[in-house]
């Protein structure tokens, strides 16, 4: 009986709990922040800030690079193969160290995490799991931005699989990544194709006439904060849509948002909508695949005639920088549909706009379908990382641990 209870049970079973601070007292671990403040950080050469540290890689900083070496070796300085992890806003995204950027310093927003590669290969996928981004956030302080310490990562329990299984899922998780960035690199290619059809087509000579956004388009200032929004609706909902959820996007297609608003609450505006939003570096703009309202400081665009959709979009995003400085006396931030209306755009004939259309449409039909693509990957990761919350169950202390390692872990 007992026998066949054994055989019966979970795989997981055997996976011990553990912590960073117990597996210090049992093999090599190193852990350490950077001292660099974020702001410095990301104009200097051969520095990795939080700014950098997205969708489990470490990514091309904006600023010249530089040789591994031209800084003095510190107890920031990384090695291939350490866990960077984010410690300040967006905290507990995290990425493993490569080739790439080794040699290059921490700022004070990342923690450094120095293991056996199947320990920090691990982390990486515990920390995206339910069960840790929950208990990361009990020890999450705010009083500027979401912060957690580095001590918190260190006495945060995790299960410990034997370092096959750790090997499978690394395989797996890095394989998911691999395709999402293959086809969100495809994706951006179809749309900068689209965006080099329209830069051609506006410089025609002579030039086509201009037009106001108001005499084209109608642009509607949102309402309302992310704090306002309930956090489980009950009553239909539709998308509702920040300001940073149209930040760093790869193409302007997104298939759902994070944010939900009530119907009777709010203004829905169709499927087709463009949001925009700027921030210091331009405007950021998404088209809507369903029924969203746009949250303060988020202006929906609509044009007046559907089919002039795609060069009304291409004329916004070419002219970038040029809404951004209608909006540089509110520190680049703050847009209305009052200041936008005033945004000349040019202007071809109907003919002309409709060739477009016909011409823009399949590079933008591609970078859609390689997006539904990209979602149904993010369910995949997403599923896989609730299993293995689910596996590990209830977190507990190995009863195998010695007594001085568990000092001050309970």
């Amino acid at each position: 009986m007992d026998a066949d209870a054994h055989q019966g049970a979970p795989p997981t079973a055997v996976w011990p709990t553990t912590s960073i601070k117990i597996e210090e007292a049992r093999r090599d671990v190193f852990t350490t922040s950077g001292f660099l403040d974020d702001g410095p950080a990301d104009r200097t050469p051969g520095v990795v800030s939080s700014t950098f540290v997205q969708d489990g890689s470490i990514l091309s900083p904006r600023t010249p690079t530089c040789a591994p070496g031209t800084y003095p070796t510190t107890r920031a300085t990384l090695k291939e193969g350490d866990l960077a992890v984010v410690l300040v806003r967006r905290v507990g995204d995290s990425a493993l160290v490569t080739a790439e950027h080794a040699g290059w310093t921490a700022a004070r927003s990342i923690g450094i995490i120095r293991s056996d590669p199947h320990i920090v290969r691990w982390l990486r996928i515990w920390l995206q799991t339910p069960t840790a981004k929950a208990r990361i956030a009990e020890d999450v302080t705010a009083h500027v931005e979401p912060t957690v310490s580095l001590d918190t990562l260190r006495r945060m329990l995790f299960p410990l699989p034997p370092p096959d299984v750790v090997t499978a899922y690394h395989r797996a998780f890095a394989l998911i990544e691999e395709m999402t960035s293959l086809y969100e690199d495809t994706a951006r290619k179809a749309v900068e194709l689209a965006d080099a059809l329209h830069d051609d087509w506006a410089s025609a000579d002579p030039p086509w006439h201009t037009r106001t956004l108001a005499e084209v388009a109608r642009p509607k200032t949102g309402k309302g904060s992310e704090r306002s929004l309930p956090v489980a609706p009950t009553a239909p909902t539709v998308d509702a849509i920040a300001p940073s959820d149209l930040f760093d996007l790869p193409v302007p297609h997104v298939e759902r948002f994070r944010l939900r608003s009530p119907v009777d609450t709010c203004e829905a505006h169709p499927p087709g909508t463009f949001m925009l939003s700027t921030r210091p570096d331009g405007a950021h703009i998404a088209v809507t695949r369903r029924p969203a309202t746009p949250l303060r400081n988020v202006v929906a665009v609509r044009p007046i005639e559907d089919a002039d959709s795609l060069w009304l979009l291409h004329e916004l995003r070419s002219r970038s920088s040029e809404i951004t400085q209608l909006t540089q006396d509110q520190n680049g931030r703050e847009i209305s549909a009052k200041t936008l209306k005033r945004l000349e755009v040019t202007w071809p004939d109907q003919f002309t706009r409709t060739d477009f259309h016909t011409m823009a449409e399949p590079p933008h039909a591609v970078a859609r379908l390689l997006m539904s693509k990209t979602e149904t990957l993010h369910a995949l990761r997403d599923a896989l990382l609730r299993d293995i919350s689910a596996k590990a169950g209830v977190l507990r202390e190995p009863s195998a641990q010695p007594r001085e390692a568990t000092t001050g872990d309970e």
